[in-house]
């Protein structure tokens, strides 16, 4: 007996730093795995000097936690990976990495080895890649009524915002949407004063120099300077100096004769990313011209992409009116909105984009719809890009009993691995359930039994009643790259910790006095 206690002990002070890390990520997917499925709850993140925010957005949480334990931080990067690749289903891959490290733990513990484990796992995962991507159905265009159903579902069922990112994408078109490197949830825009709608254009976040001109500038030509719109400089040391003082005068008289080119190149909207000069601002005032500084070189890179504007120094500003017109934009239409404290900008000659406006009674609130119609805009693109499966968690179940089959035919020790795939698989609908109330025992054998007699993946448990239904009869829809995403950067973290058998806190750099 004291034979069995101390290889026991052994076995305990062995993994125990494997105990200990899949502890601290326990830990952490408890924090986001209430916020799962139409019946979760949202969080409140309260700030050192009160500042709150609420919401049930996964990678939201988990960057706002204060999280210190390293291997929490690594469950920390699924979710930005999710969130930075897909934009949406950052708390699926969270639960699915928090279950992969505790079926990967359990089986170590019990004496199988990490790297039979481990290869396993990425077996098995492989595996449900590929299951999950032989399953996929694909969306027939943009009125493809599926489009709807899964912005409503990466919605939280809010249909307002649902509609709003469907008729943005039928504005930008297929084309754009599919379009590498392109992210159309950067198309949302949130203000607790606006009404929502789909502007069929982009906004610059700024306030033009001269607020009380009584114009709006139409079927207009675009300037962008990424520069300051002022005269060259003449160094103090020099300005003392008689030639270094005509030199200033003649620079700033050049720059004046400038002025006469913006007029006969019809220019409307001047954005530059630096300062004006008074005189400059002066001009545009009498002349019409709504003139912006300091823009953000993000909102120049989008006005001059929407406009087809080519981005110019100061110095170009010399070159003739014929070779200056071919670096201008046009845009239809260019005004302040006052509520909105930004230029709107519209009709396009360049590259296609729309702007989301979502808005709410209250900062809070309009930050969570945000988040809300960001996730739906990836969700929708993610879809057209990839298809879409059941959700709910009905096609995990089906791809874990696939893979349950799979596993009865290994004879190595990788089988261990494979199985523990299999059950994290079914955490995501074991969860909804738990948090819609019902038994996730119960309720998991009940949808394998009916997923086996009829055959399908698309068989899920209705959280209202708790029954099993059809859920893309239903609409209950998920994008298959938001699935597929999630499984691969939570089977890496999980290989990552499973790994980890000793933490060492490396030594501070040497600092001189």
């Amino acid at each position: 007996m004291s034979g069995a206690g101390q290889g026991n002990g052994e076995g305990e002070e062995r993994y125990s730093t494997l105990v200990n890390n899949a502890s601290a990520i326990r830990a952490i997917c408890s924090a986001v795995e209430g916020t799962l499925g139409p019946k979760g709850l949202d969080t409140m993140l309260v700030g050192a000097r009160g500042e709150v925010i609420i919401t049930n957005d996964g990678v939201t949480i988990l960057e706002k936690m204060d999280v210190t334990h390293p291997a929490a931080r690594l469950l920390i990067q699924v979710a930005r990976s999710q969130q930075r690749q897909i934009g949406d289903g950052t708390t699926t891959a969270t639960v699915l990495a928090g279950a992969l490290v505790s079926e990967g733990v359990a089986q170590v513990t019990r004496g199988v080895p990490v790297a039979k484990v481990v290869s396993g796992m990425q077996e098995g995962i492989e595996l449900a890649v590929r299951s999950l991507r032989s399953r996929s159905r694909t969306i027939h265009g943009l009125d493809d009524p599926k489009l709807s159903r899964i912005a409503f579902t990466a919605g939280r069922e809010q249909e307002d915002i649902a509609d709003l990112i469907v008729s943005a994408a039928s504005q930008l078109g297929e084309s754009k949407l599919r379009e590498e490197g392109y992210r159309f949830s950067d198309c949302v825009l949130s203000h607790d004063e606006a009404d929502s709608e789909v502007w069929p254009g982009v906004f610059v976040n700024q306030k033009p120099m001269n607020l009380r001109m009584d114009k709006s500038a139409r079927e207009t030509r675009v300037l962008v300077l990424q520069d300051a719109f002022e005269p060259e400089t003449v160094s103090e040391e020099a300005l003392v100096t008689e030639s270094g003082f005509q030199r200033h005068m003649l620079l700033r008289e050049q720059f004046r004769n400038d002025f006469d080119k913006l007029l006969k190149l019809q220019i409307g909207l001047i954005a530059v990313d630096r300062g004006v000069d008074p005189e400059a601002e002066q001009f545009c005032s009498d002349h019409g011209i709504l003139i912006v500084q300091r823009v953000s070189r993000k909102d120049m890179e989008l006005l001059a992409e929407y406009t087809g504007a080519r981005p110019l120094r100061r110095t170009a500003l010399k070159k003739n009116v014929d070779e200056l017109e071919a670096s201008l934009g046009h845009a239809g239409y260019a005004a302040y909105d006052e509520r909105l404290e930004r230029v709107r900008v519209s009709r396009g000659q360049g590259q296609q984009h729309v702007t989301i406006i979502v808005g709410a009674a209250t900062r809070e609130v309009v930050g969570e719809r945000s988040r809300i119609a960001m996730d739906a805009a990836s969700a929708v693109q993610a879809a057209i890009r990839g298809g879409y499966l059941p959700g709910g968690g009905s096609v995990e179940m089906a791809v874990a009993h696939e893979l349950d089959r799979h596993r009865e035919k290994l004879t190595g020790m990788e089988g261990f691995g494979v199985a523990a795939v299999a059950q994290a698989l079914r955490k995501p609908l074991s969860q909804i359930v738990v948090n819609a109330g019902y038994n996730p025992l119960e309720k998991v054998e009940e949808l394998k039994a009916a997923q086996l007699s009829r055959d399908t993946d698309a068989i899920g448990i209705d959280c209202d009643t708790g029954k099993v239904m059809d859920f893309l009869h239903a609409g209950i829809l998920d994008p298959t790259d938001v699935k597929i995403h999630a499984l691969r950067a939570a089977g890496e973290v999980a290989a990552a910790v499973l790994r980890i058998h000793t933490v060492i806190k490396m030594k501070q750099p040497f600092e001189e006095g």
